[in-house]
């Protein structure tokens, strides 16, 4: 009688391969954890808090992560300045104006959006101080590119409808911009009020963008 074989070995299942989710297999959702950690880092402890291990830390990642997807720390640090400046921007957003008036309504928003805007962003006001403060590749390049921007809009626009007096405006420009900066700083890190205005409160910011409106006419009215 012939006996039945019975193998007793196990009977190996093959098991579906395990998809490992993580950060080497999702580089850029790591990048961009990355670059928020130092958002955040520049946020609350200013610049001087930008350490590898501290980045690394916040971001939740190991710090060779840092060197493997940026090379450095410095160039990690780079690639957020430039993703975080105003002017870089702006130039990447249409603008829904028209400019038959010589530039006169896109000036009177740009430069609101610009002095509301870097009221919000602390991140890019610990970067203008930094930039006031440091002398660095990244942060020269933030410049050049700002004045790259407002080049192309004095020169398209503005420019074209002054005629000899185009660098009168730009003069006027540069006061507007340089006021917007100094008074939200000056709001964010001293105190609240300047000339006796509530930088901090509704009323006081609408005299100012009021100011602002107010110039452009001006500057539009004498040409």
């Amino acid at each position: 009688m012939l006996k039945k074989i019975v193998n007793l070995e196990p009977k190996l299942k093959t098991m579906p391969r395990k998809v490992v989710q993580g950060p080497i297999r999702d580089k850029e959702k790591t990048k961009q954890k990355l670059l928020n950690a130092v958002g955040k880092i520049l946020k609350t402890k200013g610049y001087s808090g930008l350490m590898v291990s501290k980045i690394a830390a916040v971001a939740g990642f190991d710090k060779k992560l840092i060197y493997e997807y940026f090379g450095s720390t410095d160039k990690l640090i780079d690639e957020y300045i430039k993703s975080q400046d105003y002017w870089s921007r702006l130039d990447q957003k249409e603008m829904d104006v028209d400019f038959s008036d010589g530039g006169k309504e896109m000036s009177k928003m740009a430069l609101i959006n610009q002095f509301e805007g870097l009221k919000k962003n602390k991140e890019l006001q610990k970067i203008i101080v930094w930039e006031l403060s440091e002398s660095r590749p990244a942060l020269r390049k933030i410049f050049e590119k700002r004045e790259e921007v407002g080049e192309e809009m004095f020169k398209n626009i503005t420019d074209p409808h002054f005629g000899d007096q185009a660098e009168d405006f730009r003069a006027i420009a540069a006061l507007l911009v340089g006021g917007i900066y100094h008074l939200n700083l000056y709001s964010a890190y001293n105190g609240t009020t300047f000339c006796g205005l509530d930088l901090k409160s509704e009323e006081g910011r609408s005299r100012i963008q009021k100011a602002i409106t107010d110039i452009i006419d001006f500057a539009y009215q004498r040409k």
